[in-house]
């Protein structure tokens, strides 16, 4: 059995609609993605968007892409998709072996796919997710103002299935120059930066100094809202309840049991646990390729 997108006046613009994808296996989890709906907090609606947003915004790049520009995210990649017409493609993020029907063209750089051909994304040996960018973009119809699957909230397109068609937008812009853009590889153990968060006085010496000196690791229990990690119980000094108040992606809150989570891309808009630190923001994209079992470290 098959699944396909609603009909343009839900899910999916006339426009572009010429040119399309349809997807054969979308693998364990992958969706259609952009820089997501900032500002919208106060409707209760949060951000989303790509969750790596720093290898987003390189496949948007390498195939002349507005950084804007809806592609796909796939997490421990084994998507495999056929181009209903010619196009040119790039792949960023975790690394994976790339299979086309012609060839095995490498990540980090813009080819060429023909009408027919079929592409195959292998499982990444490290990290996490991996991004998929056409050029002229995925153009699904916009929700707020975005493209992007918000699979907490509910909103934008549904996860990919197999049999879906996607559209691919007309290009525009310059033809993209830049045949190889390599990338260094995750660290096994990444340090993570972080900066004081809004609740630090809530925890005491102890817990700060557990936060930086302690290798944590990433539990089971990790995805797109965030990840929770194992190690030193971080203590409190302050033991009261606390209203429910703004979060962002990076925040490290800690409940009860003093193992914090690290919010990422579909964090809830509130949150009533404190917030010890949050993650730089040059360093979230390190925090969205963790992977259950994986460590890593902060440092102030």
């Amino acid at each position: 059995m098959t699944a396909e997108l609603p009909q343009p006046s839900d899910n999916v613009e006339r426009r572009g609609a010429d040119r399309t994808l349809t997807v054969l296996d979308p693998g364990p989890l992958t969706t259609v993605q952009d820089l997501g709906r900032p500002g919208l907090g106060h409707l209760g609606v949060g951000t989303s968007g790509a969750a790596d947003r720093r290898s987003f915004r390189l496949a948007n790049r390498l195939v002349g892409n507005d950084e804007n520009a809806a592609g796909l995210e796939m997490t421990l990649g084994g998507l495999k998709v056929r181009f209903d017409h010619a196009a040119v493609v790039s792949v960023a993020g975790a690394a994976c072996e790339l299979r086309l029907t012609h060839g095995a063209p490498a990540m980090y750089g813009p080819f060429q796919v023909r009408a027919g051909d079929e592409l195959v994304v292998g499982t990444p040996g490290t990290d996490l997710r991996s991004y998929l960018a056409v050029r002229g973009g995925i153009m699904v119809a916009a929700v707020l103002g975005a493209r992007s699957t918000d699979l907490l909230a509910g909103l934008g397109p549904p996860g990919l299935a197999p049999g879906m068609v996607l559209p691919i937008g007309t290009p525009t812009g310059e033809a993209p120059l830049v045949d190889l853009a390599p990338q260094p590889g995750y660290r096994a153990v990444p340090t993570l930066t972080i900066v004081d968060g809004p609740r630090g006085d809530w925890f005491t010496p102890d817990a700060h100094q557990a936060l930086c000196a302690a290798v944590w690791s990433v539990s089971a229990d990790a995805n797109r809202v965030g990840v929770r990690l194992s190690g030193p119980a971080l203590t409190r000094r302050i033991l009261g309840e606390l209203p429910p108040e703004p979060m962002t992606s990076g925040a490290l809150q800690v409940p009860p049991d003093g193992n914090p989570i690290l919010f990422l891309a579909e964090h809830p808009v509130t949150g009533g646990y404190p917030v010890i630190a949050v993650v730089a923001e040059r360093d979230l994209h390190l925090a969205a390729q963790l992977r259950p079992g994986q460590q890593l470290r902060f440092r102030r």
